[in-house]
């Protein structure tokens, strides 16, 4: 195969993850470094890497979106973000020492779990109204517009757990090269009970920050091939622009099953690449 036919696949490869990525929630990144992995044969180091800049490039374009749209909590964003800071340079620097085994043996475990994640039903319940303490005094509760174009104000709890989740979702982004929004919209829809779309958007904005930690941690190791990233970049940004423009013409339950499947399908050819070497 020569360079010119490897970049094309791998920019194909690309764009579906974007596309599919955008119109899950999950983003590109969970489907990048297994793909690279198993149908490319990149080694898992350099994956991460240009997994990691991809995940800069989109997370910049989404983000940018929210923020204009009224969604994102920025000062909440700012806040989280020391937590997943932190947690990207210990998981970057612990995958940068790690064997290849071991990180595929995690990144299928995420795997599986993303496809968990994926196919659960996000209902509308009530929203917090008053917040905790903490949250009081950092002001971090805000508003954000309706469909019908209400500004609705909302309450934020448990500060210190949803930090918590949030330094081990930073850890992940690191070890694994990914953006780990499924753990990071775990720690706000669920732990801080934050309205789900704020939950989205604030994720988005901070999955840049986590990634731009990590790929710092990668690229003095020398695990970003400037190739490689630049072809997987291309491939993921339109792919991601694709499907968030599709998003409401698009039958989503479906598209989240094939979605799981092939999360699931590829976690085990990952556990027996494992076993079989």
């Amino acid at each position: 195969m020569t360079i010119l036919e490897f970049s094309t696949l791998v920019w194909a490869i690309s764009c579906l993850a974007g596309f599919i990525g955008a119109l899950t929630g999950l983003g590109g990144g969970v489907l990048i470094v297994p793909l690279l992995t198993s149908l490319f044969a990149v080694d898992i180091h350099y994956a991460m890497g240009a997994s990691l800049v991809s995940v800069i490039a989109t997370s910049c374009g989404a983000a940018a979106t929210y923020i204009r749209q009224g969604y994102t909590n920025l000062r909440l964003g700012m806040f989280l973000e020391v937590a997943t800071t932190l947690g990207a340079l210990v998981g970057a620097s612990l995958a940068t020492a790690m064997a290849s085994q071991i990180l595929s043996l995690i990144l299928a475990i995420v795997l599986i779990y993303s496809a968990f994640v994926t196919q659960q039903d996000k209902p509308d319940r009530l929203m917090v109204e008053t917040s905790d303490p903490l949250a009081q005094f950092l002001q971090l509760k805000n508003s954000f517009p309706n469909v019908q174009g209400q500004i609705i104000p909302y309450g934020i709890t448990q500060i210190l757990p949803g930090f918590s989740v949030m330094a081990l979702a930073g850890v992940l982004s690191g070890l694994l090269g990914i953006g780990s929004g499924a753990f990071k919209v775990l720690a706000m829809d669920q732990v801080m009970k934050l309205p789900f779309k704020v939950s989205t958007a604030t994720s988005s904005f901070t999955i840049g920050v986590t990634a731009a930690t990590s790929a710092g941690v990668y690229l003095s190791r020398g695990y970003v091939d400037p190739g490689l990233s630049f072809a997987v970049m291309l491939g993921i940004l339109p792919g991601a622009f694709l499907g968030a423009k599709l998003l409401g013409q698009v039958n989503t339950h479906s598209l989240r099953l094939i979605f799981s499947l092939v999360l699931v399908a590829t976690a085990f050819k990952i556990v027996y690449s494992i076993f079989t070497v």
